[in-house]
């Protein structure tokens, strides 16, 4: 499943593009039970015809309250800072990811990633393998000393 997933924007298979065309995306995620959505933003970089102009990335997602904010990632220009490297930058979906000044275009680039909770199940049977493979060792029973004669 692709990062971006919406026909409206120019998107890659992990990325999109923003422009003044096109000046924002937002990423949901599948609703679907028990399933958490995040993305996890990589790079962002200026794409080809860019001008010599700041272009400002920024991020609106949830905080921790649930109060949602929107943060500056990213101050890009052509001839100082035409790339930047976010590493492993993790956002809870819904997030928007908006192009709040220039005109780009401005490619990010980043991961759809799905996490569900751990089931008791599974817990259960890798518990039971462990045991198996407990009770199939022989037991250790110490060495009988030698008496001298």
């Amino acid at each position: 499943m692709s990062v971006f997933d919406d026909e409206s924007v120019d998107i890659g298979p992990t990325g999109c593009e923003l422009s003044s065309k096109v000046p924002f995306y937002t990423f949901q995620g599948d609703e679907e039970e028990d399933l958490e959505h995040f993305l996890e933003l990589r790079t962002i970089c200026l794409g080809e015809g860019a001008k010599e102009e700041s272009n400002v990335v920024e991020v609106s997602a949830m905080n921790h309250q649930g109060k949602t904010i929107a943060v500056p990632i990213a101050c890009l220009h052509i001839k100082c800072l035409p790339m930047v490297s976010l590493g492993e930058f993790e956002l809870k979906a819904p997030v928007t990811i908006r192009l709040n000044a220039g005109t780009g275009p401005v490619i990010v680039s980043g991961l759809h990633l799905i996490a569900s909770p751990a089931e008791d199940s599974d817990l259960s049977e890798n518990e039971e393998e462990e045991e198996e493979e407990e009770e199939e060792m022989p037991a250790i029973k110490p060495a009988k000393k030698k008496q001298k004669q």
